[in-house]
């Protein structure tokens, strides 16, 4: 059984037991989440799909840990014109492990 699932903006097709990282979520690490913004469930050959989600289906994550993603290192310059700009962003991501997926 799989599920589409929407969380901080962006779409993630999850499966029991996979783990993710996904944009932050505001919980401690060991505590227990549900994901009700379920956009999609398949298992098989049938698949229900939401208009925009499925009514009843959840899908619940345990939060393994908090962090941030590597550095992305931004540069912009200007040829000839003496203009360098330098900067450097570190997203903040939980990592989460797929626990129950019901419909």
């Amino acid at each position: 059984m799989y599920a589409v699932i929407k969380t901080g903006g962006k779409q993630y097709r999850v499966v029991a037991g996979e783990k993710i990282k996904v944009e932050q979520i505001p919980a401690e690490v060991g505590a227990e989440i549900t994901l009700d913004q379920v956009l999609m469930v398949g298992e098989g050959e049938s698949v229900k799909v939401g208009a925009p989600i499925v009514v009843g289906a959840t899908v619940t994550a345990k939060v393994i840990a908090q962090g941030r993603h590597a550095k992305v290192s931004i540069f912009k310059m200007r040829r000839r014109k003496h203009y360098q700009k330098h900067q450097g962003h570190r997203q903040n991501y939980t990592e989460i492990q797929i626990g129950e997926i019901s419909a």
